[in-house]
C-alpha cells in the first residue's frame, strides 16, 4: 500500500518496529526484503542515514539474542536467521557487528579460524561495505584461491558491496574477466547494482557501454533478461 502511495511509509516503519521480538526466520526475511526496497528508494533522499539507524534499532535485539555462534539444539532456520541479521546489521554499520566481522575475517584470511559457510556472506558483505582497496584485493585473492565453485559464487555475489567509485569499477571489470565464468558475470553486475546508489549508476553505465559484448555472450537466453531485471 505504501509503495502504491495509498498510505504513508511511516505507517510501514511503525509496523516493522512491532516485530522487534519476532523469532521467525521467514518473517525477518520478509522484513529485510521490504526494508531493502525502502533503503534503495531512500538512498536518493536526505533520509539515507536515518534508515540505516532504523535498521540497526530494529535488528539489534534479535542480533544480540542470536549471537555469532550456533547454540546447542538450534535448527537450520536459526543459522539462516543469524546470517540474515548479522549481514543486515553489518551493512548498516552497527559498530559491534562491524568490529567482530573484521576480527573474524582477519582470522579466516590468516587461516587461524575458518569461517563457517553460513557466516561467510554476512562477514564478507560487512568488511567490503566498510572496506578499502586492500579489502577488495584480499577478497579477489580468496576468490582465486577457492577450490569450490560455491565459494567463488558466494564471493562474486557480495563484491558489489564495496563503496568507493574506483573500486566499483574494478569489480565491474572483474565481472567480464576470465576469472568469472560467463554464466556468473550477471551475479557480479547484479551485486554492484544492488550494493549502493553509486553502484546502481555505475552498473547501468557499464551494461550500456558493454551491451554488445553482453548481448553477444547471452543472445536471447534467460541470463540477458535477468541482467535487465537487476
Amino acid at each position: 500500500q505504501a509503495r502504491a502511495g495509498i498510505i504513508s511509509t511511516v505507517e510501514v516503519l511503525k509496523v516493522m518496529e512491532a516485530f522487534v521480538n519476532e523469532p521467525n526466520y521467514t518473517v525477518w526475511s520478509d522484513l529485510s526484503c521490504n526494508l531493502g526496497i525502502l533503503s534503495t528508494l531512500l538512498s536518493h533522499t536526505d533520509f539515507h542515514e536515518e534508515i540505516q539507524v532504523f535498521v540497526k534499532d530494529v535488528f539489534s535485539p534479535i542480533g544480540e539474542r542470536l549471537g555469532w555462534d550456533p547454540k546447542p539444539g538450534e535448527g537450520h532456520l536459526d543459522a539462516l536467521l543469524r546470517g540474515l541479521v548479522l549481514g543486515k546489521l553489518g551493512k548498516a554499520g552497527h559498530k559491534a557487528t562491524l568490529e567482530e566481522a573484521r576480527r573474524r575475517f582477519k582470522d579466516h584470511v590468516e587461516g587461524k579460524h575458518i569461517l563457517s559457510a553460513d557466516l561467510r556472506s554476512p562477514v564478507y558483505v560487512t568488511v567490503l561495505k566498510h572496506g578499502d582497496s586492500s579489502t577488495l584485493d584480499t577478497m579477489l585473492k580468496l576468490h582465486k584461491q577457492a577450490d569450490m565453485q560455491e565459494e567463488k559464487n558466494r564471493i562474486e555475489r557480495v563484491l558489489g558491496a564495496i563503496s568507493q567509485p574506483e573500486l566499483i569499477q574494478k569489480v565491474l571489470t572483474f565481472a567480464l574477466s576470465e576469472e568469472v565464468r560467463p554464466q556468473d558475470t550477471v551475479s557480479v553486475i547484479g551485486g554492484v547494482a544492488g550494493g549502493s546508489k553509486q553502484g546502481r549508476k555505475a552498473a547501468w553505465k557499464f551494461v550500456r557501454d558493454n551491451w554488445e559484448e553482453l548481448y553477444n555472450r547471452y543472445q536471447g537466453g534467460f541470463l540477458i533478461s535477468r541482467l535487465i531485471k537487476v
